[in-house]
């Protein structure tokens, strides 16, 4: 028997209100709660994200448009224990005694964490968050980059604070991305915030990307650039196959750091 339209229209807004509280839904976890097969839940989800609620990434969907980025206290609470676990592991990858960049991002927030025990670090940072978590610890000396602070996020955006960090040549860039698509392109929302990490890439020898798998697959207008660009690529879990031969082909070390 056909389902009703009331039926569809209540599961929809269940799929719907579970994404807005946890920033990400995936078909397995939906099928069991909601009783309904795998394949009426893609359906869902694809209906979904053509009508611009959700936007599908591999295995489910995340809670935003191709357009608009969530706020930031919204994009702190998506994978949280993810980002946590990625922290660490890309804070491993980084010696005692280096010189970075820490961009903007709440996953680079997390590696800032991490790195909060490491010795005689130089780190230049566009993000004052990174700032408050960074300053103030012994052995580590914080710079923070000159120019326009947006509040949505505290992050200093604009031709500042690029001018600022044409000054550096750092060991390390500690960089995220707001979406990957599965070629290996990474893509974000702001032009100002892009152009900023940009130039972090160009001022670093070489460049740690972190980034949690709700990221993979995920639609943004502006891009950044490649994995070509990358050495490291420190995420959660590698679910696409399509992406783990894109970081092959560009020479790219992934660690999974699970949660």
């Amino acid at each position: 028997m056909a389902e009703s339209a009331a039926a569809i229209a209540r599961r929809h807004a269940l799929i719907l209100d579970t994404a807005r509280r946890t920033g990400r839904v995936t078909v397995e976890t939906l099928a069991a709660d909601l009783a309904v097969t795998p394949q009426t839940i893609r359906r869902d989800l694809n209906l979904l994200a053509h009508r611009s609620m959700l936007s599908r990434v591999h295995g489910g969907a995340v809670v935003t448009s191709g357009v608009d980025n969530l706020d930031r206290e919204a994009r702190r609470q998506v994978a949280a224990a993810a980002k946590a676990a990625i922290g660490a592991a890309a804070a491993a990858l980084v010696p005692n005694g280096a010189s970075l960049f820490i961009n903007i991002g709440t996953t680079t927030e997390a590696i800032a964490r991490a790195l909060v025990d490491h010795r005689d670090l130089l780190v230049i940072t566009n993000n004052l968050n990174v700032v408050d978590i960074l300053a103030g610890r012994p052995t580590i000396e914080v710079i923070a980059a000159g120019g326009r602070v947006r509040p949505s996020d505290r992050a200093v955006v604009g031709a500042l604070a690029m001018d600022f960090i044409r000054r550096f040549k750092t060991d390390y860039a500690l960089i995220g991305a707001s979406a990957i698509d599965e070629a290996g392109t990474l893509l974000d929302f702001d032009i100002d915030e892009v152009r900023v990490s940009q130039t972090i890439i160009a001022q670093s020898r070489a460049v740690i990307l972190a980034a949690d798998r709700t990221k993979v697959g995920r639609r943004a207008p502006v891009r950044i650039g490649e994995m070509t660009q990358v050495g490291h690529f420190v995420t959660d879990v590698m679910e696409s196959a399509a992406l783990t031969v894109a970081c092959a082909a560009a020479g790219v070390h992934v660690v999974e750091a699970g949660e």
